[in-house]
């Protein structure tokens, strides 16, 4: 049987070049990089060129760049960061409909804390609307967080319209660009923003490692003590092999950047032409073109995600489902949801994310295991 990974977004394997990298600081350069003497000296030297790797990978600074636990972490420490340290300036914060958990929960955590939070709506591609972030900011907005790309249904938001317009109004601006870095360029520049997290294993490089931007400036406070690692943003012996990873895995995305975008795109075009030609009664979730260039989103009418996930695994391919199983219930994607598609149709949803490893024979193996999947599931389903 073929084995198929169409799910990107949720993981990447490492890629050789960055594994072979971290290798010398698992089992040789051990030292903890806050020694003085030569084995610490030598962890400190890579954590220093992996700084740098980072921060030229999106256009900023080095002293602007902490090594994280990942993407969670860097969502956690921007968020609640400004909050701790902007209390007395205001307590609104603003935010969309369609974030990753580890912002959406953050900040409604801090509702608890007195803060006030606005939820955006989105339109029917999961876009957020720059005039209705115009109309929340108000004299008591501290921070705005909207992420770069959806995870679920690919959309790209207009970062750097609402970076700017953030700027404009004093108010400080976060995104989520854990899955937007090495897909699209990413520049801190670009898209005006003042904190931007991204994480290792969303690229190619090892899990439990992240990154986050903060803007020389900006007004942000610490929300671990222990010691005093990262300039005391951060505390915590450094993951020397992972932050090693990372910044060897963001180099390598951002030096085949264009070219991988072009070939995924192309993939992912081949794909969704195949299953709208084959299958009837199918949707496609998320904007048409501002989306990321490896990422389908559908929904399969009649059909229960979870069953067309695990029929799939069966013939080797893994994808993912816009349902999630909680608690012995089924609750459909936020993100769809908040885009407006019935729960009926949000539950049928399934998310197909490409990578640097597939090819056009895994495609074509798709596209001819999931029509007679499908026709199956509907034959059987009570809808």
């Amino acid at each position: 049987m073929r084995k198929v990974y169409f799910d990107h977004s949720a993981t990447t394997p490492v890629h050789p070049a960055v594994a072979e990298e971290m290798m010398q600081y698992i089992t040789g350069n051990f030292g903890n990089p806050s020694s003085v003497h030569s084995f610490g000296r030598e962890a400190r030297k890579a954590v220093e060129a992996a700084r740098e790797k980072v921060a030229r990978g999106i256009g900023a600074r080095t002293e602007e760049i902490v090594f994280t636990a990942g993407g969670t972490e860097s969502d956690n420490m921007a968020i609640r960061g400004v909050a701790r340290a902007n209390r007395e300036r205001g307590n609104h914060i603003i935010t969309s409909a369609v974030e990753h958990h580890a912002v959406l929960d953050t900040c409604k955590a801090l509702e608890k804390d007195g803060f006030r939070l606005t939820v955006l709506p989105v339109d029917e591609h999961g876009l957020v609307r720059v005039e209705e972030v115009a109309g929340a900011i108000g004299d008591q907005t501290i921070l705005i967080s909207i992420m770069h790309a959806n995870n679920e249904v690919g959309t790209v938001e207009p970062v750097g319209e609402i970076g700017r317009l953030a700027r404009e109004r004093g108010v400080l601006m976060h995104t989520d660009a854990v899955q937007s870095i090495g897909k699209i360029p990413v520049r801190v520049a670009d898209l005006q923003v003042d904190f931007l997290s991204l994480s290792g294993h969303k690229i190619y490089g090892p899990k439990g490692v992240g990154a986050l931007y903060i803007r020389g400036g900006a007004r942000w406070q610490p929300i671990d003590f222990g010691g005093g690692q990262e300039r005391k943003r951060r505390p915590g012996t450094e993951n020397v092999a992972g932050i090693v990873g990372l910044g060897k895995a963001l180099e390598l995305a951002v030096a085949d950047l264009d070219e991988a975008r072009f070939r995924l795109a192309k993939l992912r075009d081949r794909l969704l032409r195949g299953v709208l030609d084959k299958i009837p009664r199918v949707r496609l979730n998320g904007h048409p073109t501002l989306r990321l260039p490896n990422h389908v989103n559908l929904s399969f009418e009649l059909i229960e995600g979870e069953s067309l996930l695990l029929s799939l695994d069966m013939q080797g391919i893994a994808a993912s489902s816009g349902s999630a199983c909680a608690s012995g219930s089924l609750s459909p994607s936020h993100v769809l949801t908040a885009m407006g598609i019935p729960h009926a149709i949000a539950h049928g949803s399934l998310r197909l994310t490409l990578g640097q490893d597939n090819t056009e024979a895994d495609v074509e193996y798709f596209l001819t295991a999931l029509p007679p999947i499908v026709e199956r599931l509907r034959s059987m389903s009570p809808m």
